[in-house]
């Protein structure tokens, strides 16, 4: 850091001592016209040597931002010419701008990343897609000034030899321009003789031109693509959506609110996984496992004696029960009633604007999938030979296994071997690392002390190897820290090991729809495929597997498939919250702090204790905490977390303070109903507004409260 400080004073001294030598007096076109002849001169003589002095000064001047760089420019035509002083003129002028975009990359991008990342990330992302023709585009037009293009990209990711070769492609055309003009030197009076309004317009024009070669490329690319298909003439559908899940629905019921005809297939049942093998059977699950856990520990309540006993059975045909309650919302028979046209089959993209489903062909003008997403099944040798299931079959049991073991430290694993150890079963919870990678380590920590509690044998950093049969007896063989191999007996396996996009059989092949490297389908900032009608949204979509970034995604997928030939918005993914369902809760949105530290984001973490939360004593839930990262010295929110009975319910204000630019001086500011959960959100900005309190102002206060003790009273 001192040596930055040293190089700023250092170029600050140069710079300053330019002016005070007044050396910018050699450096304006009357100096130039005066020393016209005697340049030239001195060129015919040493050649060599005036190239190379010349070209000295235009880098130091450009490297250090020195006015006087059109000034070079129109002496490299009068001493050179135009053949030499282009090139002569150019190559220094770039290498003098590259000098200072080191300079300032150098000095103070690391300072501005920290502090801004987030808001530079879709910044680097542009100029690390399109970084050429934005730089490009500057350096044609006259107006942008070079100094202050060599400062911003220094601050930028932007690579030094795009950096350079950008620049050197786009000063060009400037450069002939001066160099030519300098060559003319005498018919010059004033820089606006070089630059006419019509010479600037064509400046203009050309910076645009490499965007609009660009368009073009991709529409004739485009039109290529769709080539090797008949449109048809008229269509059945303007939207056609495959998947009934989460994304599916929203996208359909978007489709019929602005009367579009619109046809939903689904192959399997409606409310895909969320609805059917997701989050509401787990949900049910964990609010009896949840019950059980709170009769069994109701002495902290005061109650002296209870008893109760269960059926598991009866408590997975409940789990089916809630499912059948909510299904009516998701139905065949609601959506038509909106206008939908539903359809059960399996749906095959055969064109761009058709789709087949049980030998019936629909035309369509665009086209929605939203497939979702299946379980993982690990692939460990001698799994078939155990009674394994994943998070979409473990609601088929009616008996309860005794001894259950999950693989798998996600949201899903954890919440489910939390569920069915209260349920009594043995649960063992393999983890290939550790529990809930995504979360902070002292999230985790109360996670993983929650889970022990309730008695899961809780195995970290282990790996399964082999599943085996001894004796009649199901056993996983694991190996453990210090590489010994742990045998697990079992009777059920549940697998929760991640899920994968759906993307097989239904035509993706057929069209040369490509993937990304997560598998999902590869997609632009507008959820398009390389078929601008064809979009995609959900889980088959990435990057996120949850069921509200689904929904989120199905309103930009069916609006842009709708009307995105008159205007299309891109997702928005500037506030995403989540939560695992353990007991306790964690809620998180924006930055963790891993998140801040990975990415270099300056951050200042302010926590409350549930502890001291009136409600949560009342409650006798009295643990977890609400944490806040905010930028240094400022309110403004950049990540929250909370661990605690309600967390998720209590993130929802904290998303909508991130989502409308609202800091925590207005969470403070808003009264906050006593006794609630919600007030610790309330105690949170007071922590942050306590640690910032102006300390010499309330030391000026104390001295005036002092003072007014003094003063007696004149009545």
């Amino acid at each position: 850091m001192k040596r930055r400080w040293w190089v700023l004073i250092l170029l600050g001294l140069l710079m300053g001592l330019f002016f005070i030598l007044e050396w910018d007096r050699f450096f304006n076109l009357e100096a130039l016209k005066d020393q016209h002849l005697a340049l030239q001169q001195a060129y015919r003589t040493e050649p060599l040597f005036v190239i190379g002095s010349y070209a000295t000064i235009y880098i130091v001047m450009a490297s250090l931002s020195l006015p006087g760089a059109t000034v070079m420019t129109l002496a490299g035509g009068a001493m050179f010419g135009l053949w030499i002083g282009v090139p002569v003129a150019l190559v220094s002028s770039t290498i003098g701008a590259t000098l200072a975009f080191w300079t300032a990359r150098y000095i103070l991008r690391d300072a501005v990343q920290r502090r801004f990342g987030d808001r530079l990330k879709t910044i680097n992302q542009g100029l690390e897609r399109d970084g050429v023709f934005y730089l490009f585009s500057l350096r044609l037009v006259p107006i942008f000034p070079f100094f202050l293009i060599n400062l911003l990209m220094g601050l930028t990711t932007i690579s030094s030899a795009t950096y350079f070769g950008a620049s050197l492609a786009g000063m060009l055309a400037g450069t002939i321009v001066y160099v030519n003009a300098g060559t003319q030197l005498a018919s010059i009076h004033h820089f606006s003789d070089i630059l006419s309004p019509a010479l600037m317009i064509s400046f203009v024009l050309l910076a645009f031109f490499p965007w609009l070669a660009r368009w073009g490329i991709e529409l004739l690319k485009t039109r290529r693509l769709y080539m090797r298909w008949i449109k048809p003439t008229q269509f059945d559908c303007n939207l056609v959506v495959i998947g009934a899940g989460a994304a599916g629905l929203v996208a359909a019921y978007i489709a019929a609110a602005t009367r579009a005809k619109v046809a939903l297939i689904e192959n399997y049942k409606m409310g895909g996984d969320c609805l059917n093998v997701g989050c509401v059977p787990s949900k049910a699950l964990i609010r009896s496992a949840s019950f059980l856990r709170q009769v069994r520990n109701a002495t902290s309540l005061g109650i002296a004696q209870t008893s109760i006993e269960y059926d598991f059975a009866q408590v997975m045909a409940r789990v089916q029960r809630v499912v059948k309650t909510v299904e009516p919302h998701d139905s065949i028979e609601r959506y038509t009633q909106l206008g939908v046209e539903v359809l059960q089959g399996k749906a095959h993209i055969t064109s761009p604007w058709s789709v087949e489903i049980n030998g019936q062909t629909l035309t369509t003008r665009a086209i929605v999938i939203a497939t979702g997403a299946r379980p993982i099944v690990p692939n460990i040798p001698g799994l078939e030979s155990v009674p394994y299931y994943t998070s979409d079959t473990i609601w088929s049991l009616t008996e309860r296994p005794e001894r259950l073991v999950v693989l798998g430290g996600g949201p899903i694993g954890c919440e489910l071997a939390q569920a069915f150890a209260r349920l009594d079963c043995q649960v063992t919870l393999v983890v290939r690392g550790d529990c809930l990678p995504r979360e902070d380590e002292d999230a985790v920590m109360l996670v993983k002390a929650a889970l022990q509690a309730d008695r899961v044998n809780l195995l970290t950093h282990t790996q399964a190897l082999r599943c085996e049969t001894d004796n009649g007896t199901y056993v996983l063989i694991v190996r453990g820290k210090g590489d010994e191999e742990i045998r697990l007996p079992l009777n059920a396996l549940l697998c929760a090991v991640g899920r994968v996009p759906r993307i097989e059989g239904f035509g993706l092949e057929e069209l040369g729809i490509p993937l990304s490297n997560k598998g999902t389908i590869e997609t632009n900032a507008w959820l398009q495929t390389i078929y601008p009608n064809i979009l995609v949204c959900g889980d088959v979509a990435g990057p996120y597997q949850f069921t509200h970034t689904a929904a989120h995604q199905a309103w930009y997928a069916s609006v842009n498939a709708l009307f995105g030939e008159f205007k299309r918005f891109k997702v928005d993914y500037s506030v995403i919250p989540w939560a695992t369902f353990t007991d306790p809760e964690v809620a998180r949105v924006g930055l963790s702090e891993n998140d801040a530290k990975a990415r270099g984001i300056a951050f200042e973490v302010t926590r409350f204790s549930l502890a001291d939360l009136d409600r949560a004593i009342a409650d006798e839930a009295a643990h977890g905490f609400v944490k806040v990262l905010t930028v240094p010295g400022k309110d403004r929110i950049l990540g929250v977390s909370i661990v605690g009975v309600h967390a998720s319910d209590l993130l929802a204000e904290f998303v909508l303070a991130m989502k409308f630019g609202l800091g925590l001086n207005k969470i403070l500011g808003t009264i906050h109903t006593y006794p609630t959960w919600s007030e610790a959100n309330k105690y949170v900005a007071g922590e942050w507004k306590r640690a910032h309190a102006p300390k010499w102002l309330l030391k000026w206060v104390e001295r005036f409260h002092v003072q007014r003790r003094k003063v007696k009273s004149n009545w």
